[in-house]
């Protein structure tokens, strides 16, 4: 006995991004980073990248907000993106460039 009712086979949800969708975003973000080599760690948290770099003074906040960031938080050697829901698909594209 089907259970389901009217409507739909399965449930809908908005379809994850293709692979790579998010490459120019992540390629932006590792310049105003300062670059591949200026990365200690990077993650994902939600809607920001959580991001520890070796010099701070090469991080370009103006250039992370033109490639789309919302906000950018440094702290020392921490820096925090906020990106939006996309945040993992773009440390995904990051560490995929890196």
């Amino acid at each position: 006995m089907d259970h389901r009712g009217p409507g739909p086979a399965s449930p809908t949800r908005a379809a994850d991004p293709p692979e790579g969708e998010h490459m120019d975003t992540a390629e932006a973000i590792l310049a105003g980073l300062g670059g591949s080599d200026n990365i200690l760690d990077l993650e994902a948290c939600i809607t920001r990248l959580r991001v520890e770099v070796q010099d701070p003074g090469r991080v370009d906040e103006a250039a992370l907000r033109g490639a789309g960031a919302h906000g950018v938080l440094v702290q020392g050697d921490a820096v925090q993106v906020i990106v939006g829901p996309q945040a993992d698909t773009i440390a995904e594209d990051i560490e995929d460039l890196r």
